[in-house]
Formats: structure tokens, sequence, C-alpha cells
């Protein structure tokens, strides 16, 4: 198992960070398609669909295609969702990371990377919400590559997060997180994270019941 280290983001890490970020992003969609299905509202209403176009039709297969292309519009909705996600970010603190994260205060961005390729990626910066702002810096996109998960990085990411922030005199870490990553959920559950509250961003989540999970971290020894 080939070493890793962990060092602050240069200009030339800039298409590898955004294409890690993005696959990172989309490779949830089989997950929140699948916790859409699960959901009660979502079941209604392919049920209700299948009746209404049997009774409608008398076809039991009129009925099952019906219900086929109400599957598949809901997939690529999930996908759109989650593309969407991810242009968002990229047109945001991801357009210019160097502005972004190394030349605001209290900001930075970091790289894992072993045998020379970049293998996870993380940063830090102050929060959006107001009220955290002066207590607390918000861990941002963090993601590590699939096939190097498993090996202890996406932890050192959070600490050299953890790290940045005490040093920076904050007594805090809070971060965002979906309800699907169901991993980094658990990583930062066991790394001393607790989830303080959820919300849907938008009308179209709250449908699907899609909610965002917020986290915080209170530094041990901190002010």
């Amino acid at each position: 198992m080939a070493p890793y280290r962990i060092r602050q983001y240069e200009d030339c890490d800039y298409e590898a960070v955004c294409t890690m970020f993005g696959h990172g992003i989309m490779e949830h969609t089989p997950a929140a398609f699948i916790y859409m299905l699960k959901r009660l509202r979502a079941q209604l209403h392919f049920l209700g669909l299948f009746l209404a176009v049997l009774a409608a039709s008398g076809s039991l297969l009129v009925s099952l295609l019906a219900l086929l292309l109400a599957f598949t519009g809901g997939w690529f909705s999930i996908r759109s969702l989650w593309t969407n996600f991810a242009q968002q970010f990229l047109r945001d603190d991801l357009l210019d990371i160097r502005r972004t994260y190394l030349k605001a205060a209290d900001s930075c961005f970091w790289v894992a990377e072993a045998e020379g390729a970049m293998v996870g990626i993380v940063g830090a910066m102050v929060p959006e919400d107001p009220s955290e702002r002066g207590r607390a810096l918000e861990l941002k996109r963090m993601s590590v590559g699939r096939e190097h998960r498993g090996r202890g990085i996406a932890k050192a990411l959070c600490r050299t997060v953890i790290r940045f922030t005490k040093e920076r005199g904050y007594s805090a870490v809070v971060l965002t997180t979906t309800m699907v990553h169901y991993s980094a959920q658990q990583l930062y559950e066991s790394m001393g994270f607790r989830r303080v509250s959820q919300r849907s961003p938008s009308l179209l989540t709250s449908f699907l019941q899609f909610s965002l999970f917020y986290y915080r971290y209170e530094i041990p020894g901190s002010r």
C-alpha cells in the first residue's frame, strides 16, 4: 500500500480537483434514487399512477409501461438534481480555488496524493451561516477517490481541517452532507461530529423527502 501525503493546493491541481469532486458527487445518484423509491410518498404516487392508467386503459401492459416511464423520469430527475449540485459548486467556490480558499482569511484547501496522483481533497473556509462566523470554520468539498478509500485518508483530511481551525483560534468545525452520503455520516460521527439539524434546500428536494444534514464538531480545549 503506497503512502500518501497531504499538502496545500496548487494551481496545477485544478482540473484533477474538479474531476474528483464531480465524480464524487455523481456516484451517489443510485443511492439517492433507491432512497426515493423507499419513501412512502413516492410509492403512493407510483401506485396511484399505475391504478389510474389501469382503470383508464384496462391494460396491464400499458399500466406497467406507464410505471416504467415514471421510474425512468424519476431516475433522470434525481440525476439532474445531483448534476445541478455539482455544477453549482463548480461555479461557486471551486471556480477559483486560489481566490476562495488561499487568498481569503482563515481559509485553505488541501489535496492528498500518493505516487504522484491525487487521491483526496478537502477545504476549510468561513461558514456561510452568519451565526457561526467568528466561532467556527466550515469543512468543505471532502472527497476521496473510490479506489483509495479505507486507508484513513478521509480521516487524515478531516483532522487537517480540525487542526487548521484550532490554530486559527476557532472553537468548532461545521459541515453539511446529504442524507445519502452514508459513509460520510459514519466517518464524521466516528470522529466526534454531532448532527445538529437537517432541512430540504428546495421544493423539489422537499417533495423527494431529500434533506441536507448539518454537523458540528467542538474542538477539545478550545476557548
